[in-house]
């Protein structure tokens, strides 16, 4: 942010993230089917994460500390779950406490500095955790039918030219601001667009949206350990303990029955049943 601005940011660096994928989908996805269908969920995909990059990145534009940015993005561990409801999914009881585990223990890692008020930063924030509830949802009803790779690819343009054209209208970006930028760039374009939301969509085929938005609030445990190597910051007290409930939720998220294995105990009870009735008879 001491060179450029959100949308030059967010527009420079999932191009990368884009193109840094073109190699691996001519390698591993040369004949894939569902283009069609991959294609629409990749610019679904890709407005949405526009949207909450967007958001969270002016949130730190207007001054948001790092640990309110942690801890509020990081809500959407409960978000999750509450708009599966709307969905009609049943969210067992255990994930209910494992993402209320989640949220405290990003309270207590990333609030370390303790609250400062609610300004514009936390609101662009506030907002931006409700589309990456949005944004896991959508990869959990895609994943399954789509190319994953081609979809990631789509959804990074798709996310980069939005950013590009917000940055022409509202910023004044510059090759020389980019460039000075370049360190910061690479990394957000290479591993946090092209490895890890890639990373997320494969993933997110196995795992349901619930568990995956906790499994991804250990992004606040790896942003402290960050900034504790990186630029000498500590946990203390309170950090280790917003660790503690972290690691909790995570294990109780996992110790909730998935849909998966609730649908195949229900087929394996009615079978049973089946067959007890078989032999009645």
């Amino acid at each position: 942010m001491e060179y450029v601005r959100t949308f030059t940011f967010n527009g420079v660096r999932f191009a990368l993230g884009a193109l840094s994928l073109i190699p691996v989908i001519l390698i591993f996805e040369k004949g894939s089917p569902n283009m069609k269908k991959t294609a629409i969920a990749g610019v679904i995909g890709g407005a949405i994460l526009f949207a909450a990059s967007s958001f969270q990145q002016l949130g730190m534009e207007f001054g948001a500390s790092a640990g309110k940015a942690g801890f509020i993005t990081g809500l959407y561990t409960i978000i999750v779950p509450a708009l599966g409801i709307f969905m009609g999914r049943k969210v067992p009881v255990l994930a209910w406490v494992g993402a209320g585990s989640a949220a405290v223990g990003m309270y207590f890692l990333s609030l370390s500095e303790g609250p400062a008020g609610v300004g514009i930063g936390d609101i662009a924030l506030f907002v931006s955790a409700f589309f990456w509830a949005g944004h896991i949802i959508a990869i959990d009803l895609f994943a399954g039918s789509i190319s994953p790779l081609k979809f990631s690819f789509i959804q990074f343009t798709t996310t980069s030219v939005l950013s590009l054209i917000a940055a022409l209208i509202i910023e004044s970006p510059t090759i020389p601001a980019i460039l000075a930028a370049k360190i910061p760039i690479f990394y957000g374009g290479i591993f946090s667009v092209g490895i890890a939301y890639t990373l997320q969509t494969i993933g997110q085929k196995g795992v349901e949206p619930n568990k995956a938005a906790i499994i991804f609030s250990l992004e606040a445990l790896f942003a402290a350990i960050g900034g504790a190597l990186i630029i000498n910051e500590r946990l203390g007290l309170r950090g280790y303990i917003g660790c503690g409930f972290i690691f909790a939720g995570i294990l109780l998220s996992q110790l909730a029955p998935s849909k998966g294995k609730t649908e195949k105990a229900g087929e394996e009870q009615a079978l049973a049943a089946d067959e007890k009735a078989g032999i009645k008879a």
